[in-house]
């Protein structure tokens, strides 16, 4: 059924074949499931023609699946494990990766990107491929995920793999799914709303090729009293700020109430409190109606079914094989489940590749994907507390600055006080050392992107809205306060040098306004 190939710097060699004896992997599980990155995992004995020539990330290997002429798997060797049996025979376990991650072998750079999502991937596999060898290479295949305006505002950086950059900023924002699509030997990248997608009339039924079934709920994600939120309201004051502002709520139209309840999943689960926010609605019919369509869709994520079901296209008795991706009608009336399942997962014994293993309803997160987005949440943290603190180096130089540019000022009116040249040229040279270190300051002030707390610019929404909690006691305009230094700059310049002061004039001035006169005689 399976046939199990790697491949050294070109050279294939069989290490898995169901006719030939000695060519056999005695265990070879592979895993699929949407947009992670497919991984295989088996175990090969000494005296197979491929043992002691695998090695990570060097070795390639792929699983062809000889009835449908589809290969299964595709990519590396990624970790080796030797153990030892109770027989005392020695064997060698490898887990290998599929070629979506060969994204993890580009880091991205730093970069301000402003269009539509499709290009921003062209971009990002461009760099990628500019990076890597050609084995590794993607090239921008069909795109149907979209953002409503067709345009959006990013900022990568070094700091992320271009795997991570599609999670973070296209997957995580956008939605959408990824899928490797091969085509004369080319290797696409697809960026779908939904991959697979097609209703199979293969069902899966008890007593026919259902094995097993276990029902999870995933109660972290239940919302039953739902708030909900439209656009922002202006707001009057000025000097408001987007965390000030008020959004349009469902009062006027849902009986004095900002809020929706589910009374079933209430009556099930008790009060659980949550909120949406849609940023373009203002009418509150249209945003209480979204609302209830958004609380109403909860039960058909609540739900998730792990299931062994047998492969009866494996031997002609049905039409479909179970592809992830795909939807298949689900029977089993002890646990009163009859509707469409979706295939999300899928494990295949490439020793038994008759039971499949499948994960079939919503996509829950596991505990360690959990601790891995909480370790993301603060790592965004520990970047922001950064970035608080530079502005903080910045404004206190950016202050003191502002100090020396008012010490010269001080010393010119002095200066034009005593009637000392010498002191207003010296002055003016401060005033102009002040200046050029005061605009090196300004200059210094990193420009941040247009983010709000619900759209991303150079920090995540998450971070904007935290950020929105830091109050100013008081505004300053550098803008305005440079244009205003470099006009007084400028009329000291002329008063120095088209008008310099006559001292012994300034003198007699001074005494003939006095009533005296200039030979000290009154």
């Amino acid at each position: 059924m399976y046939q199990v190939t790697a491949i050294n710097e070109g050279v294939a060699t069989v290490i898995h074949h169901p006719k030939v004896n000695k060519i056999k992997l005695p265990t070879g599980s592979i895993a699929k499931e949407i947009n992670l990155i497919d991984s295989f995992n088996f175990q090969i004995y000494p005296g197979n023609p491929g043992y002691g020539k695998i090695r990570p990330y060097k070795t390639l290997v792929n699983v062809l699946n000889l009835k449908t002429g589809r290969y299964d798997f595709e990519g590396r060797v990624l970790q080796p494990n030797e153990e030892m049996e109770n027989s005392g025979v020695v064997n060698a376990a490898f887990t290998c990766e599929g070629e979506l991650g060969y994204l993890h072998d580009s880091q991205q750079k730093h970069r301000e990107y402003r269009g539509s999502p499709t290009n921003f991937l062209q971009e990002i596999l461009n760099y990628h491929n500019s990076q890597v060898e050609d084995y590794k290479y993607f090239r921008l295949g069909q795109v149907t995920v979209t953002d409503p305006n067709d345009y959006v505002y990013y900022y990568t950086g070094a700091e992320q793999t271009t795997f991570d950059t599609i999670k973070d900023k296209l997957l995580d924002r956008l939605g959408g799914e990824l899928q490797i699509r091969k085509v004369d030997g080319i290797r696409y990248l697809d960026y779908l709303v939904r991959i697979g997608g097609l209703k199979k009339n293969t069902p899966i039924r008890l007593s026919k090729n259902l094995k097993s079934i276990t029902k999870q709920v995933d109660p972290t994600s239940i919302i039953t009293r739902l708030t909900v939120l439209g656009s922002r309201i202006q707001s009057e004051d000025d000097a408001a700020t987007d965390a000030s502002e008020a959004r349009v709520t469902i009062d006027s139209v849902n009986n004095g109430l900002p809020y929706l309840d589910g009374y079933a999943l209430i009556d099930e689960f008790g009060i659980q409190g949550g909120s949406i926010t849609y940023d373009d609605i203002s009418n509150p019919i249209a945003l209480k109606s979204r609302g209830q369509l958004h609380l109403e869709s909860q039960k058909t994520l609540l739900a998730q079914y792990t299931l062994t079901a047998v492969d009866l296209s494996l031997i002609n008795k049905a039409i479909d094989s179970f592809e992830v991706g795909n939807s298949h009608p689900v029977f089993n009336p002890i646990m009163n489940i009859n509707e469409d399942l979706r295939i999300i997962g899928k494990t295949i014994d490439i020793n038994g590749p008759e039971g499949n293993d499948l994960t079939i309803g919503d996509k829950f997160k596991q505990l360690h994907q959990y601790q891995a987005d909480a370790a993301k949440a603060a790592r965004n943290i520990a970047q922001i507390q950064s970035q608080v603190g530079a502005q903080s180096q910045r404004i206190g130089t950016l202050s003191a600055e502002v100090k020396a540019v008012n010490e010269s000022v001080a010393q010119i009116n002095q200066a034009i006080i005593d009637s000392d040249l010498p002191g207003i040229n010296q002055a003016i040279i401060d005033l102009n050392e002040a200046i050029y270190d005061l605009n090196a300051s300004i200059e210094g002030i990193p420009l941040y992107g247009d983010a709000t707390p619900e759209v991303s610019g150079l920090m995540p929404a998450l971070d904007k809205a935290k950020l929105n909690l830091i109050t100013a006691n008081q505004l300053i305009d550098l803008d305005q306060m440079k244009i205003l230094l470099e006009e007084l700059q400028e009329k000291l310049h002329l008063i120095s040098v088209l008008n310099p002061v006559n001292l012994d004039e300034m003198n007699n001035r001074i005494v003939a306004l006095e009533g005296g006169s200039t030979d000290g005689n009154t």
